[in-house]
């Protein structure tokens, strides 16, 4: 049986100007989730959102867990959206 891959992802909000990083194991589908969800969260209050990049985080979710814990905790657009981001894109840098 073949493990699951883990992901991270960014997104980007084209209404708000702000960023969102979460984790997943099929980032097509939750970035269909986070942009038609019925809930009022604070995803649904930015849409619509688009994909900045998406990372793989191999298969164990704890590694995915402490990557996303780390860049919410930076709280920044630096890491998130600037300068960072564009150096591990140009990379095709993978956790």
């Amino acid at each position: 049986m073949r493990s699951k891959e883990f992901y991270i992802y960014i997104l980007y909000s084209l209404t708000s100007d702000i960023y969102y990083v979460g984790y997943t194991n099929d980032y097509v589908r939750r970035l269909g989730k986070h942009n038609r969800s019925e809930q009022t969260t604070f995803n649904s209050k930015h849409r619509p959102w688009v994909p900045r990049a998406v990372f793989s985080c191999g298969g164990q979710e704890v590694d995915a867990i402490r990557i996303e814990r780390f860049m919410k905790r930076q709280k920044s657009r630096r890491l998130i959206g600037g300068e960072i981001l564009r150096w591990m894109l140009l990379l095709k840098y993978t956790f």
